[in-house]
């Protein structure tokens, strides 16, 4: 049975240690429950346990499951709903065209400092918006959503400068508790291969107490995230 739930406490008594996880709480706890746009499921088993827990956002759904889940019925609800995207593990199964890629995870704090460079923990967003060049967000919905997540604690933005230029760029999208999601890396393509954007996310994985994880392409950094203490841990499959 899937249901809808209306307080966060709904969603007590289950925990999966992956990204799909502390994004779906993130967004409960900045959101909360009396937006028509962000909404909050839970599949439960015959004994009342919770199998899996959906977040939408407008229509941009993300999904965590745990082995005893009906996927079945998850995957029936999604289509019933109408979803723009659809975030899950690879393991999940639906019938519509997908990206996939790799899941990486660190708790290391590996330190790198960057000569000449200062880190901004407080942006201007717009900046950001630009720096990072999001082909097909829209600037407003962009700024909307990211600023509540930041003002609520459930995101932060970071930038590293030379003489005030942004030269390179990271986002905690999610963050629940001490875990993190690590989004939006990016670094001028003439300061790559310097040390910057390993300093900028070096700074970044200093500040949060527990675990990081962020998704990237399959053929893509690896070893990038790989000096920086991240390891592979799984697939994220993006249905669209």
């Amino acid at each position: 049975m899937i249901e809808k739930i209306n307080d966060i406490s709904e969603l007590s008594g289950f925990y999966r240690d992956d990204l799909f996880y502390v994004r779906i709480i993130s967004l409960a706890k900045a959101y909360g429950f009396s937006y028509d746009f962000a909404v909050f499921y839970r599949q439960l088993d015959s004994d009342n346990r919770i199998t899996a827990i959906i977040s939408k956002l407008d229509f941009d759904f993300t999904l965590c499951f745990n082995d005893n889940a009906d996927t079945n019925e998850i995957s029936e609800l999604i289509s019933v709903l109408g979803y723009s995207t659809l975030l899950c593990d690879a393991s999940f199964n639906h019938t519509a065209p997908y990206t996939q890629g790799v899941i990486m995870v660190s708790d290391k704090k590996v330190e790198i400092s960057a000569a000449r460079a200062e880190i901004d923990k407080y942006p201007k967003l717009m900046e950001l918006f630009n720096f990072v060049d999001y082909d097909t967000a829209d600037f407003e919905s962009w700024y909307v959503d990211i600023s509540h997540r930041i003002r609520h604690g459930c995101a932060r933005a970071y930038t590293l400068n030379i003489n005030g230029v942004i030269i390179s760029s990271g986002i905690f999208s999610s963050i629940y508790n001490d875990d993190a999601v690590l989004s939006a890396v990016r670094t001028s393509e003439e300061y790559r291969g310097l040390g910057y954007g390993s300093a900028l996310v070096s700074e970044m994985t200093g500040d949060i107490k527990g675990k990081i994880y962020l998704m990237r392409e399959k053929e893509l950094n690896e070893q990038f995230y790989k000096r920086l203490g991240f390891k592979n841990n799984g697939n994220w499959r993006m249905y669209k």
